[in-house]
């Protein structure tokens, strides 16, 4: 089941990280048509941490914010990822609990940019 996408700019910051955890997990991407339309068996907790990356990450700006979320993500659990991941695909206003997410995450004191 697609959950969420992630493309440009923002992939690119965490693009070297989901493929490390995707050849961990023995997942191998060839690049061909094929990988796009029949997918890959995912172990829960990858499909769950990877998930909710992509949703918290797709709209924010912020590259040291955005540091801040995916190593705050990949410091998840099991449970607080599929409790997130839940409250983000579930409820009637999901940017509502992504922002939440995103400002438990990252640190009021740094400067934006």
């Amino acid at each position: 089941m697609r959950v969420a996408g992630l493309r440009g700019r923002n992939l690119e910051l965490v693009e070297h990280r989901v493929l490390r955890r995707l050849i961990q997990a023995g997942v191998k991407l060839t690049g061909r048509e094929a990988d796009r339309t029949e997918g890959h068996r995912l172990p829960e907790d990858l499909a769950l941490s990877l998930g909710l990356l992509f949703r918290v990450l797709a709209p924010m700006r912020s590259r040291e914010n955005m540091r801040a979320v995916v190593d705050g993500v990949e410091a998840m659990g099991r449970e607080e990822a599929a409790y997130w991941l839940g409250m983000a695909m579930h409820r009637k206003n999901p940017r509502r609990v992504l922002t939440a997410l995103r400002f438990l995450m990252t640190d009021p004191a740094t400067p934006k940019p």
